[in-house]
């Protein structure tokens, strides 16, 4: 179990810190929902951890069969609901790999990105695609 708190630090900012180690992250409120936008806003983050996540488990699979994944990167678009409640519509995530699209373990790296544990914890009805780019 890991513990993480945030506190709020007014004016539609809150500071999170990772209980294990201390690290910190500071989220604000986006432009668009009355905040000033200077920081991630919760659902962007939900959004960075998709990614981060997809790219952790790969990075998993590729080091287990000496494979390297240079300068691998995810790319996620988020979209919110146009009408209420307010929530995330949409994460359509594609990821650049600086490999062949021949490669023996495209496979595997895909399916363990599809099988993250961010990515299996979004909710149904959000539209999440992901689109995988081989560019070796």
């Amino acid at each position: 179990m890991v513990t993480l708190t945030a506190t709020y630090q007014s004016g539609l900012r809150c500071r999170c810190v990772h209980g294990p180690s201390g690290a910190t992250l500071d989220t604000d409120a986006p432009v668009d929902n009355h905040g000033r936008g200077e920081s991630f806003s919760p659902t962007d983050v939900v959004a960075a951890s998709l990614g981060a996540c997809m790219l952790t488990v790969m990075g998993i699979v590729a080091e287990r069969h000496g494979i390297d994944l240079g300068d691998a990167r995810a790319e996620t678009e988020k979209m919110m609901t146009t009408t209420p409640p307010r929530r995330i519509a949409s994460l359509r995530t594609r990821i650049t790999v600086p490999l062949p699209a021949d490669h023996e373990y495209r496979g595997p790296l895909e399916r363990a990105a599809l099988a993250c544990p961010v990515h299996e914890s979004i909710h149904p009805e959000i539209d999440a695609p992901v689109e995988f780019v081989w560019t070796g």
